[in-house]
C-alpha cells in the first residue's frame, strides 16, 4: 500500500462539515439568535450533565428491584472497557441527584461525594461522566459557546470560557430569561446567573468608558465561538489530586499571579497579570473531580465550601469570582470516618451529598467485570467453564453478612441477591435482608485482587485455566494480601473458598449427570410421563400406558421425582394440585407448559433419568488403569456431550470427568448421586 492511499484512508474519516461547525465564530447578535432558536446552548453545567446522560438513554436493569440502567455507564466510548456493573441502584440515585441539581432544587449547591471501598468503580464513574461531556460537546445538541475580546488588534479569550450571555447587564436578564424559556419543554428553566470573570470585567469597563456607556458599541469588540470540553486541554473539565502537604498550594485551585506580566503592567492587582488556570477556573462550564477529596489540606476544603454553596471562588488579590460547574469528589471508608469524627469539619459535611458506591453483590454482574478484563479474544489460553463464576462467587460472598435466618446459608443468600430462587424465601425476605445489612458491599474483597489472581493463573505454565486453579491462586494470595488486617479475616476468606469449592463440585456433578442422562428428548419424555401421572392422580382417573391399558397413577415414579425437589409426603397432594392449576392457567392463556423454566423440576427430572441410566457406565472406572473398549467409548460420548452442551474443550472435559469420578470414588456423592456410580 502506497503512502498516498494511507492518506486517503485517513482523509475518509475526517468530517469537514463537523470541523466547520466546531469552529463556528460569530458576533454577539449571531449568538443571541442561536440562543433564541435553541435555548439549550445557555444551560448551566448541571443541566448539560443531565442532558448528556439522558442522551445515551437507558435500558432495563438486570438487578432485582431496579428499573433502569443508564447506558452512559456501559462505557460507549471504549467498547465497554470501563463499563460499570452491578451498581444500577446507586447510579440511579446519583442521576436523580443530578436531575434535582439541574432544576435548582439544592444539590447544585453541594459537593457530590462518592464513598466506597477501594476498587468499587468510583473513579470509573467520574471518568465516564467526563468522557460523556467531552463527546457531547461534539454533537449539535451539546454545543456550547464562549467569547473573546478584540481590542486594539489583540484577541483576549475569556479565561474561564464563560457564556456570552454573561455580557447581558443584570437589569435586563429577567426579560431575556423569559424569552428564552417561552415554549421551553425541559423540566428545568434557563437562568442567567453570575458575573463576568475579572479579565472580562476589566475589558467590559474599559470599553464602556471608551464609548461613554454605549453597550452596543462594546459588543462590536466581542467575538463568540463554539468550543468543546476537554480534560486533556484543560477546558471545562478539571481534576485535582492531593499531594504532599508541603507541596500543596491553594493557588492550584484558583490560579496564581503571572510575574512576567506584572513586570510589564506594573501592578499585581491587574487581572491581566493573573493566570486563571487553577482547576476551579479550568473546570468552569463543566465538571471538576477531586480524587481522594478528604485527604486535601484544610485550606483546600475551605475553598470547596464557597465553590459549592455560593458558586464562587476567591483568586488571590481579586474579588470573589463566579463559577458554574459540578463538583464531584470520592473517598474511601477510613478517610470518611475521620471526617465524621472531626467536629471542625461540620460545615463541610453539611455541604456534602454522600452517595455510597459499594462492591456489587450480584455474581452475574461480578462475572462481567472479569470477562471484560479477560476477553477471550485477547487471551490465548482456554478458560474452562465456571472459572470466572467461582471467582466472582467468592468475591461476592466476602462482601455479605452471615445470614441471620437459621435455614439460609451464605451461598443461598448470594443466590437470592443474584435473582435466583431459593425455596422458602421471597422478594420480601430479600428486601428485609438488605435493610438489615446496610453495610454489605462496603467491605470485602476488591475486584482488583481477583483480577490479579486470575492473571497469575493465565501466565502459568498450564495449557488452560480452570476453576480449581483459580481458587487455589485466590487462597494462596491471601497470605500476602495487604488489606487483610487480621488472621480471623483471612481464615474467613479461606472458609468461603471451601464453600465455593463445594458449590463448584455440585455444578460439575450435575453437568456430568446431564451428560450421562443423554439427550434432552429423554428428559421431555420423562416429564410428559410425570405430568400424565399427576393429572390422573389429581382427577382420580387412570393412566393409559403405551399398550392402551388403563393403570393406576405410578406413585413410585411421582415420588422418585418429587423427593429430589424436597417435596415431603405430607405436601405431595398440594404440590400436584398446584402444578395442574398452573398448567391449566397457561392453557387458558394459550400458552404451553415448559418445565425447563422451573429449574428445580428440571434438575429433579435430570437426576431421575441419571439414576435410571447409571448402571450403563461406572464413572469410577475413570480412575482405574484398566478400562474395556466398550466403557471407553461410552466415556468418549460423555466427554463429547460435555463439550457440546457446556463449552468444555477436550482437555478440560477430561479433567472434569476425572475430578467427578474421584469425588464419587471417595464416596462424596450426595442425595441423587449414587456413591458407586455417576
Amino acid at each position: 500500500m502506497t503512502d498516498s492511499s494511507l492518506i486517503d484512508l485517513v482523509q475518509e474519516e475526517l468530517d469537514a462539515e463537523q470541523y466547520a461547525a466546531l469552529n463556528w465564530e460569530g458576533s454577539f447578535e449571531d449568538y443571541l439568535a442561536l440562543a433564541e432558536a435553541n435555548p439549550a446552548v445557555a444551560r448551566n453545567a448541571w443541566q448539560r450533565l443531565v442532558d448528556m446522560i439522558e442522551s445515551y438513554g437507558f435500558e432495563e436493569s438486570s438487578e432485582p428491584g431496579v428499573q433502569r440502567r443508564w447506558k452512559i455507564f456501559n462505557d460507549p466510548f471504549d467498547e465497554g472497557r470501563d463499563a460499570v456493573y452491578g451498581l444500577d441502584e446507586p447510579l440511579n440515585r446519583l442521576v436523580q441527584i443530578f436531575r434535582a441539581g439541574a432544576q435548582g432544587l439544592g444539590p447544585e449547591r453541594r459537593i457530590i461525594l462518592l464513598h466506597g471501598p477501594v476498587g468499587s468503580a468510583k473513579s470509573t464513574i467520574v471518568r465516564l461522566l467526563k468522557r460523556g461531556l467531552e463527546r457531547y460537546g461534539y454533537q449539535e445538541e451539546g454545543a456550547l459557546y464562549t467569547f473573546s475580546w478584540v481590542v486594539d488588534g489583540e484577541e483576549i479569550a475569556s479565561p474561564m470560557h464563560q457564556d456570552p450571555l454573561m455580557l447581558i447587564p443584570t437589569e435586563a436578564r429577567d426579560k431575556v430569561e423569559r424569552r428564552l424559556n417561552e415554549g421551553w419543554d425541559r423540566p428545568y428553566a434557563i437562568r442567567l446567573r453570575g458575573d463576568l470573570d475579572p479579565v472580562s470585567r476589566y475589558y467590559h469597563g474599559l470599553l464602556l468608558k471608551r464609548y461613554d456607556g454605549d453597550w452596543r458599541k462594546l459588543l462590536e469588540h466581542v467575538r463568540v465561538r463554539r468550543f468543546v470540553l476537554s480534560e486533556q486541554n484543560r477546558v471545562g473539565i478539571g481534576t485535582f489530586q492531593p499531594k504532599d502537604e508541603k507541596n500543596q498550594d491553594s493557588t492550584e485551585l484558583t490560579g496564581d499571579l503571572n510575574y512576567r506580566k506584572i513586570a510589564e503592567i506594573g501592578t499585581d492587582s491587574d487581572p491581566r497579570a493573573f493566570n486563571f488556570d487553577g482547576e476551579f477556573c479550568v473546570a468552569n462550564r463543566g465538571l471538576i473531580e477531586f480524587i481522594e477529596v478528604l485527604k486535601l489540606d484544610v485550606a483546600f476544603l475551605y475553598d470547596l465550601l464557597g465553590a459549592s454553596q455560593e458558586h464562587k471562588i476567591k483568586p488571590k488579590k481579586f474579588a470573589q469570582t463566579d463559577i458554574d460547574e459540578v463538583i464531584i469528589g470520592h473517598t474511601n471508608e477510613p478517610e470518611y470516618r475521620k471526617l465524621q469524627n472531626n467536629e471542625l469539619m461540620e460545615a463541610f459535611r453539611d455541604r456534602t451529598i454522600k452517595v455510597d458506591i459499594p462492591y456489587n453483590l450480584s455474581v452475574d454482574e461480578e462475572v462481567k467485570i472479569y470477562r471484560r478484563q479477560f476477553n477471550r479474544n485477547s487471551i490465548k489460553k482456554f478458560i474452562a467453564p465456571h472459572t470466572m463464576e467461582v471467582a466472582a462467587l467468592w468475591a461476592v460472598l466476602s462482601r455479605l453478612d452471615d445470614p441471620t435466618h437459621p435455614n439460609l446459608t451464605i451461598l443461598q443468600k448470594a443466590k437470592l441477591y443474584g435473582g435466583e430462587e431459593v425455596q422458602g424465601f421471597s422478594s420480601e425476605h430479600i428486601r428485609e435482608m438488605r435493610e438489615n445489612s446496610t453495610r454489605e458491599g462496603m467491605y470485602g474483597i476488591s475486584p482488583r485482587y481477583v483480577q490479579d489472581r486470575i492473571a497469575a493463573a493465565l501466565v502459568s505454565e498450564r495449557e488452560s485455566v480452570g476453576p480449581l486453579q483459580v481458587l487455589g491462586n485466590l487462597a494462596e494470595g491471601l497470605v500476602h494480601h495487604s488489606l487483610i488486617s487480621n488472621e480471623d479475616l483471612r481464615k474467613r476468606y479461606e472458609q468461603l473458598i471451601s464453600h465455593v469449592r463445594e458449590e463448584y463440585e455440585e455444578i460439575v456433578k450435575h453437568e456430568v449427570q446431564v451428560a450421562v442422562a443423554a439427550e434432552s428428548e429423554a428428559v421431555d419424555r420423562l416429564c410428559a410421563k410425570y405430568i400424565d401421572n399427576v393429572k390422573a392422580y389429581t382427577t382420580r382417573e387412570k393412566v393409559i400406558d403405551a399398550n392402551g391399558m388403563e393403570k393406576d397413577p405410578d406413585e413410585r415414579l411421582m415420588r422418585s421425582i418429587e423427593t429430589k425437589i424436597d417435596i415431603p409426603e405430607s405436601r405431595k397432594d398440594d404440590f400436584r394440585h398446584e402444578m395442574m392449576n398452573y398448567i391449566a392457567a397457561l392453557h387458558i392463556e394459550g400458552k404451553t407448559f415448559d418445565f425447563r423454566k422451573n429449574k428445580r423440576l428440571t434438575r429433579a427430572l435430570e437426576l431421575k433419568l441419571f439414576e435410571d441410566r447409571r448402571d450403563t457406565i461406572q464413572l469410577t472406572s475413570l480412575v482405574s488403569t484398566v478400562v474395556d473398549p466398550e466403557t471407553r467409548e461410552k466415556i468418549r460420548v460423555i466427554r463429547d456431550r460435555l463439550k457440546e452442551q457446556f463449552g468444555y474443550d477436550e482437555k478440560s472435559a477430561e479433567d472434569v470427568l476425572q475430578y467427578v469420578a474421584a469425588l464419587f470414588a471417595r464416596g462424596e456423592a450426595k442425595q441423587g448421586a449414587p456413591e458407586a456410580a455417576a
